[in-house]
């Protein structure tokens, strides 16, 4: 396993589903963002959930996804509902 793996909320298969669209490191999760980070994975996996997207969101935070504030994850919902 590699970098991403040892982030939180990141385990090997979405380690291996963002290296799969091309982000093998931290920063280049960073620079992407959670919610480009999603759509690229969901490009490849129509199964991809919001807590996938939150979870992208709390391992750029360094945070697990249950910790990211009310407003985080309200945006996040928006966010994901509006590709439903």
């Amino acid at each position: 396993m590699g970098e991403l793996s040892k982030l939180p909320n990141i385990g090997k298969n979405v380690e291996e589903q963002l290296n799969s669209v091309g982000i093998k490191t931290l920063n280049e999760l960073i620079e992407i963002g959670s919610k480009q980070a999603w759509l690229k994975i969901r490009a490849v996996d129509d199964s991809a959930c919001i807590n996938r997207l939150c979870a992208l969101e709390g391992a750029i935070q360094g945070v697990r996804w249950h910790n990211l504030s009310e407003e985080i994850k309200s945006d996040l919902r928006e966010f994901y509902y509006a590709f439903k």
